[in-house]
């Protein structure tokens, strides 16, 4: 079981299939793009002639083998980059159907209409009955438990309405009080003996990520000031669902920044949130235009996800399998991107 659940978890969405472009490519990248590629994922000359052919590169990138997945992923799009900020901003239309169970943009400031839509699935409603602090297949909060606990009588027929009502209660003030205080605001996970603190492990992972500074700074005050640093002209929003994961459906809660830059649209999502399997992750997309190559956009993908099950001796033997996975998971995103925005930019 806990094979799949890791496994799984870290796989991107399907989506649509695609086909690789045929234009000629060319032999150079922009000059950043080329920078960023040459240093932190030091391609192989085959690899960079992949890329430039338009077929997509996924490679896996250094990380903390007992915690940590990272990978880069790459393809060019013969479309319009604008028709994809389009698609993100409208969240609730671009992350539906599939997997997809329910996704709901949070207003801004957040109110209780925005969780109505939460109901638990029912392996979780068993589960919230047993759950003690240290012990619960679930992650939770200290508080959030000893509330669940305190405020849910299992023996009433009402119970799991009750627990219902709780959740969306709780979601609607961790969304508020990390609008109000940033990372601080964020949980601590005592699910299992080891609390895990949600801020220090996004701290971590952004620090193994040197390139964000280098390369995309405001992008990176941005992700650990919030909500005293801001992107002047940058679009942001939190948005919560519901995906199937692995074994087990999982709600999570994201915070988008889209930041429209001179040198191309850097699109990241930050991890506050998930019922299952993840402590924290990061998305950075950035989409360059290559006039050397025509109409178009190179589509950069890096993802950066921690999660539990990854150390220890049965992280030993699953840590191989678990990275093949995610690499595959990240060229199917590729490639559906590809496909869902030439598509629209042809209409």
């Amino acid at each position: 079981m806990l094979v799949s659940r890791v496994c799984i978890c870290l796989i991107a969405f399907a989506g649509l299939a695609a086909t690789v472009s045929s234009q000629a490519p060319t032999t150079t990248f922009p000059a950043p793009l080329n920078a960023y590629i040459s240093k932190y994922v030091q391609l192989t000359p085959a690899e960079r002639s992949r890329m430039t052919s338009g077929a997509p590169v996924v490679k896996l990138l250094p990380s903390d083998p007992a915690r940590e997945v990272a990978v880069f992923g790459a393809v060019w799009i013969k479309g319009s980059s604008r028709e994809y900020v389009k698609l993100v901003k409208d969240i609730e239309q671009f992350e539906r159907g599939g997997p997809f169970r329910v996704t709901k943009r949070i207003s801004e400031p957040p109110v209780a209409s925005d969780f109505a839509a939460l109901k638990l699935p029912e392996d979780d409603l068993k589960s919230l009955r047993t759950c003690r602090v240290g012990d619960c297949e679930i992650k939770l909060a200290e508080s959030a438990l000893l509330r669940v606990r305190q405020s849910v009588d299992w023996s009433k027929p009402n119970a799991a309405a009750a627990a219902e009502a709780l959740a969306r209660q709780l979601m609607l003030e961790f969304t508020k009080e990390y609008v109000a205080a940033g990372n601080d605001g964020l949980a601590v996970y005592r699910d299992s003996a080891r609390p895990t603190f949600v801020a220090t492990e996004f701290k971590s992972l952004i620090d193994r990520m040197p390139e964000l500074g280098e390369h995309l700074p405001e992008v990176r005050a941005y992700l650990l000031g919030f909500p005293k640093v801001a992107i002047p002209g940058a679009t942001s929003f939190l948005y919560w669902q519901e995906a199937q994961f692995g074994l087990k459906p999982t709600i999570r809660i994201n915070h988008i920044v889209i930041n429209d830059r001179p040198d191309g649209i850097v699109i990241a999502s930050k991890l506050l949130y998930a019922s299952h399997y993840f402590w924290t992750a990061l998305d950075v997309r950035v989409l360059v235009e290559d006039p050397s190559r025509g109409p178009g956009f190179w589509f950069v993908n890096i993802t950066r996800s921690r999660s539990d099950g990854l150390g220890g001796f049965v992280g030993n033997l699953i840590r191989g399998k678990v990275q093949n996975e995610a690499q595959k998971g990240i060229e199917t995103a590729l490639l559906a991107t590809k496909a869902r925005v030439e598509q629209l930019s042809a209409r």
